[in-house]
């Protein structure tokens, strides 16, 4: 180097000079780096303040942290991040991060800090978009599997440049139990998507087209197979890759190859599971259903179903909260409104009268002295008061609808439409007690129309609260517990035989009983 800046000098050569300056500061640096010497590393950065800016314009480069990492100085490494945080997420030019060669090279510690330091390099991708999750369930490193997935539990959806999850990854590395535990720390993760992620990373397709069942199959892992199909639907069993094979094929064709005989177990369970040969399936099942589905004509059900989910796609989290409230506050006022009815007019004497069956009054005794026509006062109470408490109802149960149509897709929320559900069910009960109560409203007595129109449209708006919660629970069943979606009807019809049950014919039973009883 004192050649270059001796020649340099010698030929007047100013910018020559400064590059050559700049070069040995940046080798000074990498040599402290690879010391973990901190001290050099500000002696430079006084003698230069733009060493490290000049570093991070290259794009691909062996920066002071990368040395460091590699090297294990967990004090330097620390030192640098603060410095420049994004050397953390660059990569050399052999494709890989500070975390991904500290993990090559087993400085754990190192790897800790970074990972404290910024959760998110667990998603850096490198090589091969290979992310340092890839690294330790391709190695079988348990312990840093669950803590990436602990700090970061988002990483478990990044795949490989050839499509591959960490699913793949252990299977082809014949990593059972690093297998193992990804699947029960999937089943357990409380993230608002590991449902999602449970659907569709275990049937997830790499590039060939090979789910993890097919790697499986290829690998020959009876207990990866016997896992898998606790949790597969039988589409998903039988799917194909890009040369047109099922993990079925797979089997037969390394038997018939390589004369092997020890994947019996493997074929005894898929043959059980439901799993068949290629051949005897179409081209491509799932391509053809769904182009058939959007080929048919929409009915009047799914054009609602579509408008209400965008409808409530489209709504905002904070607008959402706010619907909530209000239709709360309009469930809660109409509540209470049935609660505490309207008392009787202090002007009319209503122990004077009496209501016949055929909606005409008859005096009993002598007209009260007070009001020009009291017959009429009292109809025109009897029709305010009828449509009063027809209003209330429709008003209760549309905003009891739009509480359960507002609630987010979550588990929790089957409770609360269940709580709907029932809470619907005591206002069914609730008109019936207080219309006893109240038999001197006419149109509240049992023997008047409007009060029967009132409990029918208690029944129905029941019944489609009622249906709306069975729907919900039959969906969360199947996608939680029973993949095979062929049952789907009858999970329905048996969740909501069971509110039914349970809910509506109590209550029914209970208002036609006082019904009877009043008239």
């Amino acid at each position: 180097m004192d050649w270059r800046m001796s020649e340099a000098a010698q030929t007047g050569n100013i910018k020559r000079m400064s590059e050559a300056a700049q070069t040995g500061n940046i080798n000074r640096m990498s040599e402290a780096a690879q010391t973990g010497n901190i001290n050099v590393l500000y002696e430079l950065i006084q003698e230069d303040p733009y060493v490290l800016e000049r570093i991070d314009q290259v794009p691909f480069l062996d920066t002071p942290l990368h040395i460091a990492a590699c090297a294990g100085h967990v004090d330097f490494v620390m030192e640098m991040m603060n410095l420049k945080p994004s050397f953390a997420r660059k990569l050399n030019q052999a494709g890989f991060s500070p975390m991904h060669l500290a993990l090559k090279d087993e400085k754990i510690q190192a790897v800790l800090r970074l990972l404290k330091f910024d959760k998110g390099l667990v998603r850096v991708k490198g090589r091969e978009g290979m992310t340092p999750l890839h690294h330790v369930v391709g190695t079988g490193n348990l312990d840093l599997s669950i803590r990436f997935l602990e700090v970061c539990p988002e990483a478990i959806e990044d795949v490989t440049v050839r499509d591959e999850t960490a699913f793949h990854l252990t299977v082809k590395n014949d990593m059972f139990e690093a297998f193992e535990v990804l699947i029960g720390w999937l089943r357990r993760s409380r993230h608002e998507a590991a449902q999602q992620w449970e659907n569709e990373l275990l049937s997830w397709a790499d590039i060939e087209g090979n789910t993890i069942l097919h790697i499986a199959a290829i690998r020959n892992s009876p207990q990866v197979v016997e896992v898998l199909l606790e949790n597969l639907s039988q589409d998903h069993i039988n799917s194909k890759n890009l040369e047109g094979l099922t993990a079925l094929d797979i089997l037969l064709e390394h038997q018939r190859n390589e004369r092997q005989v020890d994947n019996r177990e493997i074929m005894d369970m898929l043959s059980t599971a439901g799993g068949l040969r290629g051949s005897s399936l179409p081209n491509n099942p799932h391509s053809s259903i769904n182009v058939n589905s959007f080929r048919s004509k929409m009915s009047y059900f799914q054009k609602f179903t579509t408008i209400a989910a965008r409808g409530k796609k489209g709504i905002p989290y904070e607008m959402r909260n706010a619907f909530l409230v209000v239709t709360v506050l309009i469930i809660t006022a109409t509540y209470d409104a049935l609660l505490n009815p309207p008392e009787k007019s202090d002007d009319v004497s209503f122990q004077n009268y009496q209501v016949s069956g055929s909606y005409s009054f008859s005096q009993q005794a002598n007209p009260p002295m007070g009001g020009d026509n009291p017959a009429q006062d009292i109809t025109d109470l009897i029709d305010a008061s009828s449509m009063f408490w027809l209003y209330n109802t429709l008003t209760f149960w549309v905003a009891l609808g739009l509480t359960a149509y507002l609630l987010p897709s979550r588990t929790i929320c089957l409770l609360l439409l269940i709580t709907l559900s029932l809470f619907g069910s005591c206002y069914m009960l609730l008109v019936a007690v207080v219309s006893w109560k109240q038999q001197f409203l006419v149109s509240l007595t049992p023997s008047h129309l409007l009060y029967h129109a009132l409990s029918v449209v208690n029944y129905c708006l029941s019944t489609l609260i009622a249906v709306l919660v069975a729907f919900r629970i039959a969906r969360y069943v199947i996608y939680r517990f029973v993949p095979r979606k062929k049952i789907f009807c009858l999970v329905q019809f048996v969740s909501f035989l069971f509110i039914v049950i349970c809910i509506l014919t109590p209550t029914v039973f209970n208002v036609q009983t006082m019904s009877f009883l009043w008239s």
